[in-house]
């Protein structure tokens, strides 16, 4: 028996599923149509994946003070009715004979921003719902449910696109928003918006003060550091693989798809693990052995080579990073929700995804020119190499020192059996 959050809780983590799923269900779905509908050229199809990260990230920055001063529920469904209208415009647009290039960029980049602002809203909502003792086991029900979803989503996916046209699962994407919507519109109890006096008007230096926040703060400092350039670095090899193992080394898709589908198991198995461990061992103690570890295992990449052995290779070492990531990932969100105040956590939120996206779309911009000059495996193993320095970018003991948040014996328990 884990711990009770509440129905209110259910809902919002009910909305994300559902709103995760059938993003993972949908991943994918824009480059296959610009390929197989649009027959778009190789570099535009990577100009679609990277500008929308990167033109997404910078659109949303003004979203962080406008989100603080709202009540978060209606931003929440706000952004999932705009998703849900974005993405219905694609199969619409396609079943009229009028999808082009630009709506797919331009739909890409409605949504990256209105994700942006939705889990800047429901992180805030997330804090102001949940007890804070509770948050590590809030943050990894929602970790949980997004390696699952990592798991299960791509081959739902092409089974549908294999049944039912190219189209079916940004269909299927759509709707997961409009139930996401439902999902928030059905928690009830109070809401929170950050005071403001409305005869002050916002200021241009305003947007900045997530950054300010976090850069302030020694421990978040460090934790936002790591996580911009873990991300970044992980992320910037994803295209390069896909070429490694489908164009150099012809691996079938379905193998390929194994490839990142069993390992997505292990961030689940991580993310129920994460408050046990915590309980028993100390939150720095497991922040910095999960953050090391995950540092480690990308490096085995590097010994990635054609037919079977390339493919264990890659399931053992990807099940080991994620394993890892499931662990620290609920950790870093709790931390970051922990020490930040009701009244900067959407700023906080919008800054860590801005930054975040924004590394992403530079480092594969990067890492694609790295493995032109030299060949995928090449640009895989630098950034494995890199990889082994960011967790000297973690807080150590005089930052965070090493107590557990668990206080009593009967919490304890509470959180060993979550």
């Amino acid at each position: 028996m884990g711990v009770r959050l509440g129905s209110s809780f259910g809902w919002l983590w009910s909305a994300y599923a559902v709103s995760t799923y059938g993003t993972w269900i949908a991943f994918g779905a824009f480059p296959l149509i610009a390929v197989q509908v649009l027959h778009t050229q190789a570099f535009a199809v990577s100009l679609l994946g990277a500008a929308g990260l990167a033109v997404a990230a910078i659109v949303a920055v003004p979203f962080g003070p406008w989100v603080e001063y709202r009540a978060k529920r209606p931003v929440m469904i706000a952004m999932d009715l705009i998703r849900f209208l974005a993405m219905a415009s694609i199969p619409i647009a396609y079943l009229l004979g009028l999808l082009s290039y630009g709506q797919l960029l331009v739909v890409s980049v409605i949504c990256g921003t209105a994700s942006i602002a939705f889990t800047a809203a429901s992180g805030a909502y997330l804090k102001h719902l949940v007890k804070n003792e509770h948050l590590l086991v809030a943050s990894g029900r929602f970790e949980g449910t997004s390696w699952v979803a990592i798991a299960a989503g791509p081959p739902i996916g092409g089974a549908l696109i294999g049944l039912l046209g190219p189209v079916t699962t940004v269909a299927a994407d759509a709707v997961s928003y409009l139930l996401s919507a439902l999902g928030v519109l059905l928690i009830r109890g109070s809401d929170v918006a950050a005071p403001r006096d409305p005869a002050t008007r916002m200021r241009a230096t305003d947007l900045l003060n997530g950054w300010r926040f976090i850069l302030h703060d020694s421990v978040l400092r460090r934790l936002f550091l790591n996580s911009v350039t873990v991300s970044g670095l992980i992320m910037a090899t994803s295209p390069l693989l896909a070429v490694l193992l489908l164009g150099q080394y012809h691996f079938p898709a379905w193998q390929y798809g194994l490839a990142f589908g069993i390992p997505a198991l292990g961030g689940f198995a991580g993310a129920r693990l994460s408050a046990p461990l915590v309980a028993r061992y100390g939150r720095h103690r497991v922040m910095i052995v999960s953050g090391w570890l995950r540092s480690i295992f990308p490096l085995g990449l590097a010994l990635t080579q054609p037919g079977i052995p390339g493919l264990l290779t890659v399931i053992i070492v990807e099940g080991l990073l994620i394993t890892c990531m499931g662990v620290f990932n609920p950790i870093n969100a709790t931390e970051r929700l922990q020490r930040t105040p009701d009244d900067h956590a959407a700023q906080v939120l919008t800054a860590w995804s801005v930054s975040s996206r924004l590394s992403q779309a530079l480092l594969m911009a990067i890492w694609g020119i790295l493995a032109t000059l030299t060949s995928p495996l090449t640009a895989i193993t630098i950034s494995g190499v890199l990889l082994l320095a960011t967790p000297l970018l973690l807080p150590n003991r005089t930052h965070l020192p090493d107590a557990e948040p668990v206080e009593s014996a009967e919490d304890r328990q509470v959180a060993l059996r979550a």
